[in-house]
């Protein structure tokens, strides 16, 4: 990347410029590698304060409804990642989550493949695409990248999980987990749908909230009814 390029070229010059000036070339190498350290901070911050201000800009076009721009916003911002790492994929997550909001996953899916694995949202959604496209063993793979680097995100142990029960693997779903819960995500959605699990009763998910609808696994109206049910009974009851 150019920023390391640039960090590196100015590393060599000042160790050639301390070497003709007469400095001793130990001291020369670690003048050249504090040079180094804060040519590459200072470009790597204008780059991130750069991608920060698009962010947030794109932030505001979804806000707005007007995600085709915010696409678009990002589209064009692919050039800072000529200039640093991750750039480009945290980009390509960024895209690949608003289409995925809007439903539009054919196209969603090419971007979530290029996706930031940090971004554990978007890594879920890919997840679930290639469950939905009967790719389990590249389901598993996602979600084990996801969860390696996102250890104490409750909901994407739970959405690995949900997902393996989808495709019949159950007892996988439940060693899961039980291994973020050994990880430090235990909460009580976690640990009420291990529970579930071992019961012989279905996952439910719906205490992540707008979380969990995001993935599109769940009709809201399927979500709203229960949370209506929910407060009817208790209107009995305060009645009583």
């Amino acid at each position: 990347m150019l920023n390391l390029a640039i960090s590196l070229a100015v590393y060599g010059l000042t160790i050639l410029a301390l070497f003709f000036a007469g400095v001793d070339i130990l001291i020369s190498s670690l003048v050249a590698l504090l040079v180094f350290a804060g040519a590459f901070f200072l470009l790597s911050r204008r780059i991130i304060k750069k991608l920060t201000a698009v962010m947030e800009t794109v932030q505001h076009e979804v806000q707005a409804g007007r995600t085709e721009k915010a696409v678009k916003t990002l589209q064009n911002s692919y050039d800072l990642g000529n200039w640093q790492f991750f750039v480009k994929s945290q980009i390509s997550a960024q895209i690949g989550t608003i289409l995925y909001l809007k439903r539009d996953f054919a196209h969603a899916f090419d971007y979530l493949q290029k996706a930031f694995s940090r971004h554990w949202v978007a890594m879920g959604m890919l997840g679930i695409c290639y469950m939905k496209r009967n790719n389990p063993k590249k389901m598993i793979e996602t979600f084990e990248k996801a969860t390696a680097v996102s250890k104490k995100e409750s909901m994407l142990w739970s959405l690995y999980a949900y997902c393996l029960e989808r495709v019949g693997q159950k007892e996988k779903a439940i060693a899961v987990l039980e291994k973020g819960i050994n990880k430090g995500a235990a909460d009580d959605c976690l640990l009420a749908n291990l529970e579930s699990l071992k019961t012989g009763k279905k996952m439910k998910m719906k205490g992540y909230g707008d979380l969990w609808l995001q993935f599109h696994l769940e009709k809201p109206g399927t979500l709203i009814k229960q949370q209506t049910k929910a407060v009817q009974g208790r209107r009995k009851i305060v009645r009583r």
